[in-house]
């Protein structure tokens, strides 16, 4: 009990446009629009009291290895993927724009070649895109770099900092070193450069395409005469309906595909397969050998080419594993992927580009592909390139860095950048290269994403303090909003309306 002697009110409350409950039943549009009444909510403020936790443990990590802490410029040069990014304008230099970084890319690759060896910063970057649960306008990442290292003592480094993350944060000890795959067995193998490894029974993809060569069935012989792919997927130990194939091949529809076969072994060991009048019980029997299924277990067989394929058979292996359960929510599956594609070609603006960034080193033996001509061998280019993925999210992504001008021209070559273009866009950087660039590589973590997973959410907006919207607008302040005709004038712009 409190024996109250006087008191004073220091300030009066509107009657507040929701109940500050932890079991909120106000929309997310009125919570975002009353964000500073939604944040006295212990689920938020203990987000944020544990941002606040991991941001001390990357300053302290990070410095106990000799580290240096260096900003780089908000404001920016515009990049060639330019339509992406958030553009300032220059009042002193009318008609020109800074651009608000995407990453602070070239500027830490500058600083290698500065003799300053090791950097990180807890950095702000910008993205003028579609947003998901995932991303924002703008986001804060762990940036590092370092200068006479390989891939490995990157991942040594990183790998140590999310062990003292696990351990600080979660009292968990997580194994290292990391799982390492690359591109091709992901792909191959789970249908996803990000796969989730937390999947009771892994539910791995398998090509059976030898197993259905001179199959009777036109829509496989098809596929393999146009050099396509058949490959297969093994649900275990689950009742599959009449309702949840039709639902499957409704999805799968949806990413591009006719439709889906299927191979249903009863718990009895009676085969159902809508396929089998067409392949014959043999080639049956075949598949299920070949995926080692057994009495309760459903194949699912996708055909065509093989970048649809895969990518849906991922897709199809996630949709399962959610609608049955078969995630087990209590791992954390760290993994790295290696030997990305340095190059893909983008069939709308007809070119190459960068799978990851133009900055990206080739692996040696691959260097004399850079003067071809041949679409096959360009696009067969491996990069020492590397993403960290955690329970199927894409945590961080790096490389070792292209160092030499010769070798930079011609990657900017490939994607069509002329010598004169390179020039205007990256020449200080060609030119730094001149001076005795050291070989140099890092990688960049998603911050926000990282206290997310360390949260348990899928969305990165509630451990952000004032978030973005779906649409990139705050209902708190109203912003983005419209300026004064006088603000324009001294710009230099005027605005055109449709």
């Amino acid at each position: 009990e409190i024996e109250v002697t006087n008191f004073e009110i220091l300030n009066e409350s509107e009657i507040p446009p929701f109940n500050v409950e932890e079991d909120v039943k106000a929309s997310d549009d009125l919570r975002l629009q009353y964000r500073y009444l939604d944040m006295r909510r212990h689920t938020l403020t203990d987000n944020l009291i544990l941002r606040n936790n991991v941001y001390h443990i990357v300053h302290e990590y990070f410095k106990n290895f000799g580290f240096l802490e260096i900003e780089t410029p908000i404001l920016m040069k515009s990049t060639p993927e330019g339509a992406r990014d958030y553009l300032v304008p220059s009042r002193v230099h009318k008609g020109k724009f800074y651009a608000l970084p995407q990453s602070p890319q070239t500027y830490k690759q500058i600083l290698m070649v500065a003799g300053l060896d090791k950097y990180v910063q807890i950095c702000k970057c910008f993205r003028d895109e579609d947003l998901r649960a995932d991303r924002q306008p703008e986001f804060t990442q762990i940036d590092l770099e370092m200068s006479f290292v390989t891939q490995e003592d990157i991942f040594q480094i990183s790998e140590g900092f999310f062990r003292q993350v696990w351990k600080e944060i979660m009292n968990i000890d997580i194994p290292t070193p990391f799982r390492k795959m690359t591109y091709n067995d992901a792909m191959q193998t789970y249908g996803s450069d990000k796969p989730d490894l937390r999947i009771k029974g892994e539910m791995k993809i398998q090509t059976i395409t030898e197993s259905l060569l001179n199959s009777g069935f036109k829509v496989f012989d098809d596929v393999i005469a146009s050099k396509g792919t058949i490959a297969a997927i093994k649900l275990e130990k689950q009742e599959v309906t009449r309702k949840s194939i039709d639902s499957i091949t409704d999805f799968v529809k949806k990413l591009g595909l006719g439709g889906i076969a299927y191979i249903k072994i009863a718990n009895d060991g009676a085969i159902t397969s809508p396929i089998q009048k067409f392949i014959g019980e043999e080639k049956i029997k075949e598949i299920i050998s070949n995926l080692k299924a057994d009495s309760g277990d459903t194949i699912f067989i996708l055909s065509g080419d093989s970048k649809k394929v895969y990518p849906a058979l991922g897709s199809l292996r996630l949709k399962l594993a959610e609608d049955f359960k078969l995630i087990d929510e209590s791992k954390y599956e760290f993994l790295w992927i290696i030997d990305f594609p340095l190059f893909h070609f983008e069939e709308e603006e007809n070119r190459y580009v960068g799978e990851h960034h133009i900055f990206t080193m080739p692996k040696d033996e691959f260097l004399p592909f850079l003067d071809s001509t041949s679409r096959e061998e360009i696009e067969s280019i491996r990069a020492n390139c590397y993403d960290l993925v955690l329970n199927g999210t894409e945590l961080g992504s790096g490389s070792i860095r292209i160092h030499k001008p010769g070798i930079q021209k011609k990657v900017f070559n490939i994607i069509g950048l002329s010598d004169d273009e390179a020039k205007e866009k990256f020449g200080f950087l060609l030119e730094a290269f001149q001076y005795g660039a050291p070989p140099h590589g890092g990688v960049a973590f998603g911050f926000d994403r990282l206290v997310a997973i360390l949260c348990g959410l899928k969305s990165i907006r509630d451990v952000i303090a004032f978030p973005k919207t779906v649409s990139a607008s705050s209902l708190m302040d109203n912003c983005p909003n419209v300026v004064e005709d006088k603000q324009l004038k001294e710009l230099g712009i005027s605005i055109t309306k449709s």
